[in-house]
């Protein structure tokens, strides 16, 4: 118990304010940077991939290196004689801008530095992004509604963390409509040079490819079908596909661009990882998924696999087996990919196995409507194609033509509604199987040549195209090997003698 005696002994000293601190800037790199802009022009080059006026801390330097910019990219001379036009006139603590542009040519040495000045004044600016972050990340935990969770703040930390680590900035705001053409003409550009002349990613099934342009960029797939049709099949095909055909080059920054193919995020939530990797062990070595796993093969077979998995050890697939997942675990997941290793494509099989927030209740068309909004946010944000598997309603097998429709799109009108892109996968094949008559009747000799009319032959129909045609593809499916490819043509075959 504290006595007289032990307060007599506190220090009641005013405790020292604490110093006011700046956020975190260097003029003087600005300022050498725009002067080595304004005495040689090339340095903007070096700089301009990544660099924007935003990044700088002084007002006045902004709307300089704004400036130049713009007259740069005219193909104009930025110098201060040029620039004074478009600054007005301030005064500067006794300099006009005239003078200051001037002073800021004349003290700079060389170019060879631009790109390091340039580099630590980004670096600077992400690191006040990162001040904001924090105080807002603060304040909200202090000053959280009632029901508001802390993984839904943790949660939009994550998001903006992320953004910071791709572009250095997380507010989006609004795009110039001239930037958006120089994009789509960039985009086609690159299609006309690309073998096969595709504008998104070659999905491996060139009648496909056709039909849709390759995955497009921040597009949301929906892949749906009934039990047995082999949509998961046909998903791990075209993940393994494109995986497999994965180029890139490096920047000059030293970051990997993607030349053709990508790297894969499948999130295997129904099977396991050692499923999925049998199914293409099995596809790729031409050996029966079923002979794998009882060890039923030939030395030919075996050697065939060993030889298949050893091709498969370096190429950029990534399996996630976690079962149960939410939409945000899953966003926070891809994200995290992306920023580690890259991402291209992500493979969600399948959709109806996701959780939404907890918030939703037991209402499961809101929570089917929040992960399919979810996920084609996360396609915008990432930039990639998000591919995501659905069940169909039991409704199909009530009908006499099998075949699907987007009202069969199971639970939610928000899949057909938040998709780009639905395709149907369908096997005539696996419904007439299960109708064989007694042999040696006139109608087993129908239902025979039926059989033989769709044997080994599957559907993908596009029931849903946002920026193409709808229409029917047909593709070869090998049931034992679980294996989806293109359909030999009539004109590629050869003549018969």
């Amino acid at each position: 118990m504290a006595t007289i005696d032990d307060y007599a002994t506190l220090d009641l000293a005013p405790t020292r304010a604490p110093a006011f601190r700046t956020a975190p800037h260097n003029i003087e790199a600005e300022q050498a940077l725009l002067g080595a802009i304004l005495v040689n022009n090339d340095a903007f080059d070096r700089v301009s991939d990544f660099l924007r006026p935003e990044h700088f801390a002084e007002e006045l330097h902004r709307r300089i290196y704004d400036i130049a910019s713009q007259l740069i990219r005219a193909g104009k001379i930025a110098k201060p004689i040029t620039l004074k036009t478009y600054l007005g006139d301030h005064d500067l603590g006794g300099m006009s801008v005239p003078e200051y542009l001037a002073r800021l040519a004349a003290e700079a040495t060389s170019i060879i530095n631009a790109e390091d000045y340039g580099r630590t004044i980004h670096d600077l600016a992400v690191r006040r992004e990162l001040i904001v972050i924090g105080e807002e990340i603060v304040n909200a935990a202090y000053d959280a509604p009632v029901d508001a969770t802390p993984r839904a703040q943790i949660e939009e930390a994550e998001r903006k963390l992320f953004s910071i680590a791709e572009t250095g900035r997380y507010d989006g705001g609004f795009l110039r409509f001239s930037d958006a053409l120089t994009t789509a003409v960039d985009m086609a550009a690159k299609a006309f040079e690309r073998d096969g002349h595709l504008s998104g990613i070659a999905t491996g099934l060139s009648d496909l490819d056709r039909m849709m342009g390759g995955l497009q960029a921040s597009d949301l797939v929906i892949v749906a079908g009934r039990p047995g049709m082999g949509k998961t099949a046909l998903a791990t095909n075209i993940a393994f596909n494109i995986a497999k055909a994965y180029e890139f080059h490096t920047r000059p920054d030293g970051s990997a661009e993607t030349v053709n193919g990508g790297v894969v995020g499948f999130f295997s939530l129904e099977m396991s990882s050692e499923q999925l990797a049998t199914r293409i062990i099995a596809e790729q070595a031409a050996v029966a998924s079923y002979k794998i796993r009882r060890g039923d093969m030939t030395e030919q077979e075996f050697h065939r696999i060993v030889e298949a998995a050893r091709e498969m050890q370096s190429i950029p697939f990534y399996i996630d087996q976690t079962g149960g997942l939410s939409i945000a675990q899953l966003t926070a997941r891809a994200r995290r990919l992306k920023r580690q290793r890259g991402l291209d494509v992500l493979v969600v099989d399948y959709l109806q196995l996701l959780g939404g927030s907890k918030t939703r209740g037991d209402n499961r068309v809101q929570e089917l409507t929040e992960i399919t909004t979810g996920l084609k946010a996360l396609a915008k944000e990432l930039n990639v194609p998000v591919v995501a598997l659905s069940q169909l309603s039991r409704q199909v097998e009530s009908r006499d033509d099998k075949r699907p429709q987007l009202s069969d799109l199971r639970e939610s009108g928000s899949i057909e509604q938040d998709a780009d892109v639905v395709m149907f996968v369908f096997r005539e094949e696996y419904y007439l199987k299960n109708k064989q008559p007694r042999e040696g009747t006139e109608e087993f000799i129908t239902w025979q040549t039926d059989m033989e009319r769709v044997h080994g032959k599957a559907e993908v129909i596009i029931g849903k195209q946002r920026h193409g045609p709808t229409g029917t593809v047909e593709l070869a499916f090998e049931a034992e090997m679980t294996r989806f490819a293109n359909l030999a043509r009539e004109e590629n075959l050869p003549e018969r003698l």
